[in-house]
């Protein structure tokens, strides 16, 4: 029976392969041999080419599920281009008839100690972190690679068809990537803890009574309608959602305090609190679209950007008043591997122009937000609080846009949504141009305003 037939056969020719890896600089020298490029052989593995270029460098070890393929082809290529042997000069022929000199002996050095071997320094925490890092993006990479690479088989082709399936299979394999980067995590998440009723939906159709504090600022000066040559261009900010998954998030059940008691760096949750009135000229309110007045739930990320804009950096609100807080201890980082995991196979996708790939990163964490709260498509994580604080953090990372745009002279014409910025002046000088994750790139929709218009200044 042979390999193909026979699973221990395979598992054996697996080992075979993996056992005789070759060293990185030989994995590399042995693809130029052969002419081809890092983007051939990591379409062949079903892997991305950062991580060809991280596995021949030695900066992360080949992982499942494109370390047999990629060993496999390694292992052709030892046959087709061996490792050039070491050329040793020929030593000079000695005429046998010609009296040779007496060899000089040398006495023996008295003996001494071998010299103690010096030890390999321990890699410090960042390193470890950083390799670790490397490795788990690596394996996500190749994850997300195999499940394009499945769907199109199956849909023999038919990208719009594979691309409808990965939207489907979005929720389940985002869940499964955040496990295994989860491996060593200590909090366990499926542990859901009680909530206080002010989490809880008056009915499907209502909301519960967490503001997000989501945009929908129109500068009351410029319009569309008035007479003018104001140009403006509308910006989108680039996976706002992914980014937004760098906040500080509770681990832990919810406490109750009162007063000030729960606003501490080190916790999370959520905040009552009576906003000061926001009386800016030029920048939109930092608790968003909100025409009511008088105390209000908010999210920890919200009452951190009340906190700053109300220092001595900014000084431009009032401290609001908190009444009360649900929090918990929380971390930053907890769901940080996911998000460097989704932003790297994302990076990946747009330098390849695979668009299929790019749509798939962004159902995965846009799914992964949007059912973390309740919902059926999702039963294994029920966390409203994490859902309301990382929307928030999207608009408080939008904000910061709009300030910066400001500072630097840009004048904001309308803010809206988790990633939508119209300003007016020269947002180039202010803002890298381009599809990464800290990067602005001009929004095009069929609105009127949309990509470049020209707006007129209002007559009051």
């Amino acid at each position: 029976m042979d390999a193909a037939n026979d699973p221990v056969a395979a598992l054996l020719e697996e080992a075979r392969l993996r056992k005789t890896m070759p060293s990185p600089a030989e994995r590399q020298r042995l693809r130029e041999a052969a002419g081809l490029t890092r983007s051939q052989v990591a379409t062949a593995c079903q892997v991305g080419r950062q991580t060809i270029a991280n596995w021949e460098e030695g900066k992360t070890t080949p992982q499942p599920p494109g370390a047999t393929a990629y060993a496999r082809l390694l292992d052709g290529l030892k046959e087709l281009h061996p490792t050039p042997t070491e050329t040793r000069p020929h030593p000079a022929a000695v005429d046998e008839s010609t009296p040779q000199p007496e060899p000089v002996t040398t006495p023996a050095p008295p003996h001494a100690a071998a010299p103690s071997p010096t030890p390999t320094p321990n890699p410090t925490r960042p390193q470890r972190r950083a390799r670790s890092s490397a490795q788990a993006q690596d394996a996500s990479t190749g994850l997300i690679a195999a499940a394009v690479h499945e769907e199109l088989e199956k849909a023999g082709g038919d990208v719009d068809a594979a691309q409808a399936a990965l939207s489907k299979r979005a929720i389940d394999d985002v869940m499964t990537l955040w496990r295994d980067l989860r491996t060593t995590g200590r909090y366990e998440y499926t542990a859901y803890p009680a909530l206080p009723d002010i989490f809880k939906k008056p009915s499907t159709k209502e909301p519960d009574q967490i503001w997000e504090a989501r945009p929908g600022y129109r500068h009351p000066g410029y319009s569309l309608r008035a007479h003018g040559d104001i140009l403006v261009t509308a910006l989108d900010a680039n996976a706002a959602y992914l980014s937004a998954m760098k906040c500080w998030l509770p681990i832990g059940k919810l406490e109750h305090s009162t007063g000030a008691d729960g606003v501490d760096p080190k916790r999370s949750g959520v905040h009552l609190i009576t906003p000061t009135p926001w009386n800016h000229p030029h920048l939109p309110n930092p608790l968003g679209d909100r025409d009511t007045e008088g105390p209000l739930w908010v999210t920890d990320a919200t009452l951190r950007l009340l906190l700053r804009l109300s220092g001595p950096k900014y000084g431009l609100t009032e401290r609001p008043t908190v009444h009360e807080s649900w929090t918990s201890h929380a971390t930053e980082n907890f769901l940080d591997a996911l998000r460097k995991a989704l932003t790297a196979a994302r990076a990946t996708a747009i330098a390849a122009d695979d668009t299929l790939t790019t749509e798939y990163v962004k159902a995965m964490y846009s799914k992964f937000i949007s059912t973390m709260g309740e919902s059926i498509h999702n039963r294994e994580i029920k966390r409203p609080d994490w859902m309301h604080i990382i929307h928030s953090q999207a608009y408080a990372n939008l904000w910061g846009k709009a300030y910066k745009a400001h500072q630097a002279g840009l004048e904001i014409v309308l803010m809206a949504g988790t990633d939508e910025l119209h300003v007016t002046g020269d947002w180039r000088q202010v803002f890298t141009e381009g599809r990464g994750v800290t990067e602005m790139k001009i929004k095009y929709s069929d609105s009127k305003a949309s990509g470049e218009y020209v707006v007129g200044k209002v007559t009051r």
